[in-house]
């Protein structure tokens, strides 16, 4: 649902080509989705068929036949209908690099706080990232704000974790030798 909502929003601005909007979605959306070019043009062919958008070709000069894809009154009540859909739905955030969480006890204390230091470290530097990123129009910035504050929030959270496990006299894993 949520890549179909990308694409027809994007598409609600107007005609776009392929190439347009997975450069768009490069450039300032990456950090919220993963869509993929292939999955992308995969996408829009679906979307195509089921009558929310439309495909033609044009060709500018000598260049290869670009597809410029446009959205129909169909495609605008199908992104109305996904919209209110998204914006009224929770689904919590999974992530895969939580599961190491539950066996960190199988490592050396020591190993584990290196590597929850390292953790840390590339988190600060996602979030000095996002920090520096200029401001967008519109509510494109209500995207960056809401990574933000996930950013710091599990930058804060990473920390108490580093926190509790070095304060701890036991070692994480039974029968080792202390950390």
């Amino acid at each position: 649902m949520e890549r179909e909502l990308l694409l027809l929003g994007l598409l609600r601005q107007g005609a776009m080509h392929g190439y347009q909007l997975n450069d768009f979605i490069e450039r300032n959306l990456a950090f919220c989705t993963d869509l993929k070019k292939s999955t992308a043009y995969v996408l829009l062919d679906k979307l195509q068929a089921r009558g929310w958008v439309t495909m033609q070709e044009a060709r500018a000069g000598n260049r290869p036949h670009k597809r410029v894809y446009s959205l129909t009154a169909a495609g605008e009540d199908a992104f109305q209908r996904l919209l209110r859909e998204n914006l009224g739905e929770f689904v919590a955030a999974k992530t895969g690099s939580d599961i190491g969480l539950a066996f960190i006890d199988a490592l050396p204390k020591r190993e584990a706080l290196r590597l929850l230091n390292r953790r840390r470290a590339a988190l600060a530097e996602q979030l000095t990232e996002f920090e520096s990123a200029p401001q967008h129009q519109g509510s494109y910035q209500l995207l960056i704000d809401h990574q933000l504050n996930y950013l710091r929030c599990e930058l804060e959270w990473l920390s108490q974790v580093i926190a509790r496990m070095q304060s701890r006299r036991v070692p994480l894993r039974r029968g080792s030798a202390r950390a």
